[in-house]
């Protein structure tokens, strides 16, 4: 594990490798709508919004570049967290 703030969030250093792609525990390449929702993801990524539209739930989920900018994770598990845990 990494460095931690006193809040328990990751460093904005702590980017995964492959942090634009879903986070591998959250989203699974099996997932039957894993092509719909990494392009629905990529869309929002280059349009430089903060979030898309979950097309089963109608939740907003928030892209990695978002939450990246935020600079610390907020251990919510979201989707498409860019850092390590």
């Amino acid at each position: 594990m990494g460095t931690v703030t006193g809040d328990g969030s990751a460093l904005r250093d702590e980017l995964r490798d492959d942090w634009v792609e879903p986070h591998p525990t959250r989203l699974s390449p099996d997932h039957h709508l894993f092509d719909e929702l990494t392009g629905l993801h990529r869309a929002a990524v280059e349009a430089n919004a903060p979030t898309y539209v979950d097309p089963v739930s109608g939740f907003s989920v928030f892209t990695a570049r978002f939450l990246a900018r935020r600079a610390y994770c907020c251990a919510s598990g979201c989707r498409h967290c860019p850092y390590e845990f």
